[in-house]
C-alpha cells in the first residue's frame, strides 16, 4: 500500500512544477489536493484525469479511494 509520502512524490514527479497536499486516514483513501500551473486552460476533468492517469491499474486496489481537488496557482 502507497503512503501518502509516495502518492505525493509521484503526484510531483508526474507533472512538472505540480505541489501536491496528501492525507489519508488509513494508507488505501486518500484526499488529494493538487496546484500545477499545468492545469490552466483544461476543463476539470482533464485535470482530474491528468492526476488519475498517475495511478492506473491502482485505483481500486492498493489505493481504494482517491478524493481530488486541483487548482492552477495564483
Amino acid at each position: 500500500m502507497p503512503s501518502a509520502d509516495e502518492v505525493k512524490s509521484r503526484i510531483e514527479a508526474g507533472i512538472p512544477g505540480a505541489t501536491a497536499e496528501v492525507q489519508t486516514p488509513d494508507e488505501v483513501h486518500f484526499d488529494v489536493t493538487v496546484r500545477a500551473s499545468a492545469f490552466e486552460g483544461l476543463t476539470r476533468v482533464k485535470q482530474h484525469r491528468l492526476v488519475m492517469d498517475i495511478f492506473s491499474g491502482e485505483l481500486g486496489g492498493a489505493i481504494h479511494a482517491l478524493a481530488l481537488k486541483t487548482e492552477v496557482p495564483t
